[in-house]
């Protein structure tokens, strides 16, 4: 018990601190009608689940990411981005919902799409958390028997998470605004996101440019 207790702090603590930002993707995912919120919830703890499944298996076979290979995680937010922005442009955003409904009733697998929305989610939330190895790795290494006490922390906190991101998209007074502009800013948030991630993997290319031709 002595142990327990400090361990569940750091728990909440860590968490805390390494998906900060993951508030502002859950609003723009939960603002945009083409997503359930059951699909978001879904996604995002099955992202979670495969970082502290990849975390554990590195701190167990003592494992290291090789730096600059997080960084192509970024392709899955860009390419999403990417596709709801097209989406946009076409003004198909707002019909996504019908679509699907309209594909079910022509005898289109509806579980399938809700599937890979499932997918996607998850996808958005591995790519931004690729810092989180870096924490989760030797928080596990140091303690490997409270793994499971983290993970089931790490999910508890995850659905919290998507319960603020829930409510604040349905605030009384900051909900309409997220509402009226988180699906027009969701595909630009996402590209931004991968953009970002992407730059890590420039150290892939660094030592093949940093020493000059062969003298």
């Amino acid at each position: 018990m002595e142990q327990i207790l400090p361990a569940l702090g750091v728990s909440v603590v860590v968490f805390v601190s390494t998906n900060v930002d993951d508030i502002l993707l859950l609003s723009a995912f939960f603002s945009d009608p083409g997503f359930t919120p059951r699909q978001i919830v879904a996604g995002q703890l099955l992202g979670m689940a495969a970082l502290v499944l990849v975390s554990a298996a590195c701190a167990l076979l003592a494992l290291r990411v090789p730096e600059g290979w997080i960084g192509l995680l970024g392709l899955a937010p860009l390419g999403l981005g990417l596709r709801g922005l097209w989406a946009l442009r076409r003004g198909r955003g707002a019909e996504d919902g019908e679509e699907e409904e309209a594909e079910s009733a022509e005898g289109a697998p509806r579980g399938a799409a809700s599937r890979w929305k499932a997918l996607a989610v998850a996808s958005v939330t591995v790519a931004n958390g690729g810092d989180n190895l870096g924490v989760y790795i030797p928080m596990f290494s140091s303690a490997p028997r409270l793994i499971p006490l983290h993970a089931a922390v790490f999910g508890v906190m995850t659905v919290a998470w998507c319960a603020l991101g829930h409510a604040l998209v349905n605030h009384p007074v900051l909900g309409s605004r997220i509402r009226r502009y988180g699906r027009t800013a969701l595909p630009f948030v996402l590209i931004g996101l991968g953009l970002w991630i992407l730059s890590d993997a420039l150290a892939l290319v660094r030592p093949a440019t940093a020493g000059g031709p062969p003298s």
